[in-house]
């Protein structure tokens, strides 16, 4: 109930008030700026938070205050989930020009998560119609400067790196927070109206790598063996010169030998060394020595005992 109290010669009334309601309004004030100020972001996520609708910031994962809803919202977007996209499921999409002037069709299947949550939500407006865009244009014009055979053999991994790198440039020129984790090429077909004769050429390649592969192996065979081979050689040479270097120095120590007996009885040692190569010429030939000076031929003496009477001296 209002109370009336005078001031001077003036009337003031007092309203009564209620301190139940503005108790119960506090609290629901406060209630509610503790629930719409402080929120948590997951490990997997990152927050970006929004004042009026504009990009302010962007938390890490953890407990972070804002100020009170409407003033600021958080939106969490899952960062480390890869999300991916298909390009080239239907015909127009798939058609691509080669560098030597053929038409292939060409299915490519994009992995990609977010880097930058902030320039995710706020820099593009359709991200995957982005991705799928400029992954058409990257594929367009790496496959472009190409020739046909590159994408449809043994290049796949260098096109797709190829058109990683250059997708990777577009969407960062876009500055729209993506990184692509994965390029990979589904389904790489020519036109069905040339397949038979792909085939053909493909058959042919094959055949090609096959005979390559054979020829290698035959060269992967043939090189120990020939190593082996060579190594036997060697050795066998180096017994002989080993063998031929042992008889040179023992016919050199013969020879020094006979030197030394020639320089202490020059005659005997004529006669022995005449003996010994008559030995060697006339094998298996009983020999007999005729002393001239006698002027007899009853001095004959048999070589045999001459020699070994020799020999012995």
């Amino acid at each position: 109930m209002a109370k009336k109290i005078m001031v001077g010669d003036k009337e003031i009334t007092i309203p009564e008030l209620k301190i139940g309601k503005i108790t119960l309004i506090l609290i629901l004030i406060v209630v509610w700026v503790a629930l719409t100020s402080f929120y948590t972001i997951g490990p997997d996520e990152e927050g970006v938070v929004r004042r009026f609708g504009e990009w302010v910031r962007t938390e890490e994962s953890g407990l972070h205050f804002k100020f009170p809803y409407p003033i600021e919202k958080v939106d969490k977007p899952k960062v480390t989930e890869v999300k991916e996209i298909s390009v080239g499921t239907i015909a127009a999409e798939a058609k691509m020009l080669t560098g030597d002037e053929n038409i292939i069709l060409v299915e490519v299947r994009i992995q990609y998560k977010i880097k930058d949550a902030g320039a995710y939500l706020f820099n593009v407006q359709d991200v995957p119609e982005v991705i799928k865009d400029a992954t058409e244009s990257a594929l367009r014009q790496v496959v472009g400067s190409h020739p046909i055979d590159d994408p449809l053999t043994e290049k796949k991994a260098e096109i797709m790196a190829e058109i990683q790198l250059e997708l990777q440039a577009m969407l960062d020129n876009y500055n729209c927070g993506i990184d692509i984790r994965q390029v990979q090429l589904q389904d790489v077909n020519p036109p069905r109206e040339v397949d038979h004769a792909f085939k053909d050429v493909q058959s042919a390649k094959e055949e090609k790598e096959q005979l390559i592969n054979e020829a290698k192996g035959y060269q992967n065979d043939l090189i120990p063996k020939a190593r082996g081979e060579r190594q036997q050689i060697i050795r066998g040479a180096e017994a002989y010169r080993a063998e031929r270097i042992s008889k040179a120095e023992g016919d050199a120590s013969k020879f020094l030998s006979v030197l030394n007996e020639y320089k202490k009885a020059k005659d005997i040692t004529e006669i022995r060394l005449y003996l010994e190569t008559m030995e060697k010429i006339l094998p298996g030939i009983e020999k007999y020595i005729i002393d001239d000076e006698s002027g007899s031929l009853l001095n004959i003496l048999p070589l045999d005992k001459m020699k070994s009477s020799l020999g012995g001296r």
